[in-house]
Order: structure tokens, then C-alpha cells, then sequence
């Protein structure tokens, strides 16, 4: 809690290893500076980066996350567990996102007892349509974990935990509007405008002559006299 305040950090994650508890790993997140929740897991089985000769994806990569199994929807502890790793490798919030960019897949499945957590790089390929054929190749880390202990916020502490500041609600604003190319477009209301009136731009060749204001006041103008 002293180092999550003192670097303004909400997530951390520990490596350790002991005769006891062996290759531990823990993970974890905080709110307003205290330990929300706190998994510890085993890893059983280790694949590195280096260990698979693929390419692999660029350094910032935003993921796509799967989930599979049951486990994650059924039991309280996955389903935190599974926010939890949410939370670790979503990456910034985007507003739009590119089909070229949607190729890192990471896979976490539940199953018997154990997670399996796998890294995948989507490969296009030429489907002879618009749509290309996607592929997954395992580029790396895989781990096989095992969940050990857990220390989880009670459920009141949780749902104020998710409660969002109404500062950080994002406020509707009228007459906006976006067309599908992303270009902003404001609506503006006025009052009914008489065009006669309207200044413009003055030039010698728009300047009427006399005898047409005369006209148009209806009358003709007295000649001035010439003084002797």
C-alpha cells in the first residue's frame, strides 16, 4: 500500500519463489490506496518468448481477451480473477480501432482445476472475399497456472469500487452530430435574418447613380442652382 501510493499505481503483480510455495506468482489491485483483491497463483509450466520461433507482434500491442470456461462465469473467485486480468491487459481506452491493428489474441480456459493462459498472433489470410480467413499461430508466453490463495474485497467494497465519478461521466451535448467519416457537425440556431439589410462588400461598380435613387424615390430631385 506504501509503494501503490507512493508511485499512484493501482495494479501489481509479484514473482517469488520459495521451497514452500515454488515459481509463485501474485497478482492483485488496489483502491483508493488499500488491497482490493489479491490472487495468488502457481505456475506449473513456463513456455518463454524466445522458446517459440514465430513472428511475433509489436511492442504495445493492444490484445483481444478470451475467456473459456465455465469457471469464470459459475465460481466467485474466477470471476474475480478474470476482471482482475481484465483490468492488467486491456490497455488504453480507443475510440475506433483498425482491422490491420487485431492481431494479438490472448487466451485464458478454466478448466479441471487449472488455467491455461496461451498467446496467439492473428494472421489475414486471402479468403478470395472481402472478408479474409483468420488464423491464429502461437507466437508465446504460455503458462499453466494454478490457483493458490485468495484475498477478495467483501461485495459492498466491490460495487463501490466499480462506482464511477460523475466527474468521469461524460456529458450529452446537443445539437452535435457525427457523420460516418468522423467529421463533427454543430447546429446553430439564429433569428430570422432580412437579407435587404444585409451589409456587404462595397464596390464602385454596385453603386447606383443618381437618377436610380431618384427613381426610386418616386420623384425627381430639384437641380441646384448655380450660385451667381
Amino acid at each position: 500500500e506504501f509503494f501503490s501510493k507512493k508511485s499512484d499505481c493501482s495494479l501489481f503483480l509479484f514473482g517469488s519463489h520459495n521451497k514452500k510455495r515454488p515459481n509463485n506468482l501474485i497478482i492483485g489491485r488496489m483502491f483508493d490506496y488499500h488491497v482490493l483483491d489479491m490472487i495468488e497463483l502457481g505456475i506449473e509450466k513456463f513456455v518463454s518468448l524466445k522458446d517459440v520461433k514465430n513472428s511475433k507482434c509489436p511492442e504495445g500491442t493492444k490484445p483481444m481477451l478470451i475467456f473459456a470456461g465455465d469457471m469464470f462465469d459459475v465460481n466467485e473467485e474466477y470471476r474475480r480473477l478474470k476482471s482482475l486480468l481484465i483490468d492488467f491487459f486491456r490497455g488504453p481506452s480507443v475510440p475506433s480501432i483498425r482491422l490491420a491493428g487485431l492481431e494479438y489474441v490472448l487466451h485464458f480456459t478454466a478448466v479441471d482445476g487449472k488455467i491455461y493462459m496461451r498467446s496467439y498472433k492473428v494472421l489475414l489470410k486471402k479468403s478470395g472475399c472481402k472478408i479474409p480467413r483468420i488464423e491464429l499461430e502461437e507466437m508465446g508466453p504460455s503458462l499453466d497456472l494454478v490457483m493458490r490463495r485468495t484475498h477478495l474485497a467483501s461485495d459492498d467494497l466491490y460495487k463501490l469500487s466499480l462506482k464511477q465519478p460523475k466527474a468521469l461521466k461524460p456529458k450529452k451535448k446537443k445539437n452535435i452530430s457525427h457523420d460516418v467519416f468522423g467529421t463533427t457537425y454543430g447546429r446553430i440556431h439564429m433569428q430570422k435574418q432580412d437579407l435587404g439589410k444585409l451589409q456587404t462588400r462595397k464596390m464602385k461598380g454596385l453603386k447606383k447613380r443618381p437618377a436610380e435613387k431618384s427613381a426610386e424615390d418616386g420623384g425627381v430631385s430639384p437641380k441646384k442652382s448655380k450660385s451667381a
